[in-house]
């Protein structure tokens, strides 16, 4: 995580909105009266929002936990993958 006050950020722009994208960087801008402002990537807040939604449905993580431990304790299995035929 970098810290940048915003001029530094206005002045450097494409630089450090690269380094968002490109590096996975998370950026905090800093501002006058602690009013500071985070930079993350498109990709990292739609990662974001969709964890918060999986999280937040007490069904759906009950569901992921109890395959988290079904993997872990080695009660899978693994299965070819067969082909659909195109009805065309």
């Amino acid at each position: 995580m970098l810290a940048v006050n915003y001029t530094n950020l206005r002045d450097n722009m494409k630089m450090y909105m690269d380094k968002v994208t490109d590096d996975y960087e998370t950026i905090i801008v800093t501002r006058k009266d602690n009013k500071n402002v985070v930079m993350i990537s498109e990709e990292s807040y739609n990662n974001l929002m969709e964890n918060i939604y999986v999280m937040g449905n007490k069904e759906n993580y009950d569901w992921l936990m109890k395959g988290k431990a079904q993997l872990e304790n080695g009660q899978c299995a693994v299965h070819e993958l067969i082909e659909a035929e195109d009805h065309e």
